[in-house]
This record gives structure tokens, sequence and C-alpha cells, in this order.
């Protein structure tokens, strides 16, 4: 006769990990910069609104001077996790969403950097870190384009979400004094900028959308993803996150009182911009950037070094990113309303 096999015994271990398997349960990773000096406790936010919303204890990371956030947010998505929280400045969020752009995984960013340029864009709290984090967990979901940037032809690309540049905008940058940023904030960028005003221009070709190439002799070209830099300038005008395109602008005062022109173009938002070459801008979704001599790039706000040529590619609906319920500014999304 045929002897009944018995199943083996199920043990407390077992049990345990069937449940959870089928749990359906979400799980949040945190990847914060640990330098970011703040009194909010971001890590102990994001662990509160886990076990109120019946997710899992999330991953914390931190990144490393060696690792802004790469490796990080690659071990986030080897985990499987179901949302990204990026915590920290523009280079830390850059960062992440370099790794996350094209994967599916949602995105989310606490701002705790002095420019948070990506975060004055989208209204999500700049000095309010609980806020952030709820609205990281709570928040309505959008999906954003992301500008893909070869730098001298280099086999792999970067990525930025609200601006890049090549020219005066970068000197700024990598100028900014980190102990001033320290004391005074966002200003430190205005001493930076003084600092750089003089300087001749650059003779510039330019290539939009694979056109012919045409000249210019600039003191920066910058591309805009979305509009706005620190005390709510609008930059870019029009420029929208989702909208496919990008925004170019060439920069070139003549003569001394040049950037008095330029000042005031952009005061005006770009009003009768076509008639003042101290500021022209193009919409895009390819352009090709090439420089005779050097000068200084930058990503978000992150310094790169010099450079004489830069490719920029946008991907559409490329990234997903959470951000807070409510209205949002027109001249960021194309949709006012979630």
């Amino acid at each position: 006769m045929p002897t009944d096999v018995l199943p083996a015994p199920t043990t407390d271990t077992d049990t345990d990990a069937v449940a959870d398997a089928g749990s359906g349960r979400r799980r949040a990773a945190l990847i914060v910069n640990p330098i970011k000096a703040t009194t909010a406790d971001v890590e102990g936010a994001v662990r509160r609104i886990s076990a109120e919303d019946g997710w899992e204890e999330p991953l914390v990371i931190e990144t490393t001077a060696d690792d802004p956030g790469h490796g990080q947010a690659r071990e986030a998505l080897e985990a499987g996790v179901d949302l990204v929280i990026a915590a920290g400045g523009d280079g830390t969020v850059r960062c992440v969403a370099e790794e996350l752009a094209g994967t599916g995984t949602m995105m989310a960013l606490v701002p705790l950097g002095t420019g948070n340029l990506l975060a004055r864009n989208l209204d999500i709290a700049v000095d309010d870190p609980d806020a952030a984090v709820e609205s990281a967990f709570r928040g309505t979901e959008r999906t954003i384009d992301v500008v893909h940037v070869t730098v001298d032809r280099a086999q792999d690309a970067h990525v930025f979400l609200v601006m890049a540049g090549i020219g005066y905008d970068a000197a700024i940058m990598s100028d900014t004094r980190d102990d001033l940023k320290d004391k005074v904030g966002w200003l430190a960028y205005v001493d930076a900028g003084i600092r750089n005003l003089p300087g001749r221009p650059s003779r510039t070709t330019i290539s939009v959308n694979g056109g012919k190439p045409f000249e210019r002799r600039l003191r920066s070209v910058m591309g805009g993803n979305c509009g706005k830099i620190m005390g709510g300038l609008e930059i870019f005008p029009g420029a929208r996150i989702d909208d496919g395109l990008m925004d170019l602008m060439t920069v070139a005062p003549k003569g001394r009182l040049g950037w008095l022109a330029v000042a005031g173009k952009l005061v005006a938002r770009g009003k009768g911009r076509s008639k003042d070459p101290s500021l022209e801008y193009f919409q895009c979704r390819t352009a090709e950037i090439t420089l005779r001599e050097p000068l200084e790039v930058q990503l978000d706000g992150d310094a790169l070094g010099t450079a004489t040529h830069m490719a920029f590619e946008v991907k559409p609906d490329s990234l997903r990113l959470r951000m807070p319920l409510g209205y949002k500014d027109p001249a960021v999304v194309s949709e006012p309303l979630p």
C-alpha cells in the first residue's frame, strides 16, 4: 500500500515569512546627506510616518564624500523599495535622480541644502523637513522630464532637473564660498556673482534640435527644465518641468552697462526677449554647445570642472516624483492641480 506522506511541520519563522511575502506592505528608503546640519530629525519623521501608514521599517543610507548618492540609490533599487527619499542639497537630489530616472521607482525629497532649487519650484517646504517628509509619503504624484547632459563627449551622461550651464553661471557655483553659505545662505551666490562679473565673452557655436549651427560671443549658456531660482526669480519664462522641452538661454552682455540690460530682461521675465541679443531664448528637445576655450560647467549647482562641449537631450516623463498636494504654479507644471 502507498505510504501517506505528511507535510513538513510549519515553524513560526516560516509562517512569518509567508505572511510578510503576502502582506504587500510598502517600504521607503531614506538617502540622507549627514553633513547637512539640521535640528530636525528627518530619520525619525520617516520612521514615524512609515509606521503610521503601515509601511515597513525604512531603509536608511547615508551619503559619503566619495559617493554623494549614486551608490545609495542603486542599493535602494536593489532592495526593491517603493519610494526613495533624497534628504540633502541639490547635489544629493540630482545624484539620486540620475539613478532613478527611467526605473519607475517613486522619488521624493527633503531639502536640507542652501539652494534647494527643485524644492522651491515645486513648493516643497524648504524650512520644514517634517512637512517635506509628510508630502513624500502622502503627497501627489507627478511625472517629470529629466535632461541628460554629455560633457566633452563622454561615454556616460549626467542628468539635471532644474538647470545646467557653461560659463558665468557655472563660475558662480564653482567660486561660492562654503563658509559664507553657512553664514548667509543663498546670498553667498550673490557674492560669487559679483566677483565673477568681470570677464570676456567666449566664441560659442550652438545647434538646436539638430539644426544648422550658429555662432555667438557669450558669457554663459544655460539649459532650464523649470524656471525659478532663489528669491523666486524666474529666469526661464514659460519653462515647465513636464512639457517635454528644455529652455536654452544665452547671455551676452555688451559694454559696461551690459549686465544691467541682462538684469532688466530677467526682471521683465523675458518680455520682448527676441529683440535683445543680450538675452536670447530657445525651446528644444536637444541642443549642442561648442566653445573654443574651456569654461566652467555646472549641473543643478554642482560644479563639474571645465569643458568645451555640452550636449543636451530631454527625456520626457522619465521620473516619478512626489510633491505636496494642492495648486501648483502653472509656470512650473502643465496642470496646476493634481
